[in-house]
């Protein structure tokens, strides 16, 4: 018996121009504080996200993940806050099936685009 390990990987991108404009807004270090402080609130979101689903809290879940979405949108996380709204929509719906499948996928997404926001670290406008 042969066993297939299927690894999902999700395409993700930080929109630059969203940056760029909070850069333009606020100035290099009012940017940085913003970006950095979304991003550690992404993290810790994202990981109460995990406990809420595995205690079965579904009204927190969904207050979480609907949070995630503005965070996201802030700092142009356009991949993460679709996904975090796709949680929220299955949560609604009461698949809970699909909340499990949308926040692995969630997880995935929000993980690469941490990442990705990181080797963009050094923008310049």
């Amino acid at each position: 018996m042969q066993v297939l390990q299927i690894r999902p990987m999700e395409h993700v991108s930080v929109d630059e121009d969203r940056l760029g404009a909070l850069y333009s807004q606020l100035g290099e270090t009012g940017a940085e504080d913003v970006v950095c402080r979304a991003l550690e609130e992404l993290a810790l979101r994202l990981a109460h996200c995990e406990t809420l689903f595995q205690e079965g809290c579904w009204e927190d879940l969904r207050k979480n993940a609907r949070s995630l979405v503005a965070i996201a949108d802030q700092i142009g996380m356009y991949a993460v806050s679709h996904v975090a709204g796709d949680v929220t929509r299955c949560i609604d719906q009461g698949d809970t099936t699909a909340v499990a499948a949308t926040l692995s996928r969630l997880v995935r997404v929000a993980e690469r685009s941490l990442a990705a926001i990181w080797d963009i670290q050094d923008f310049t406008v």
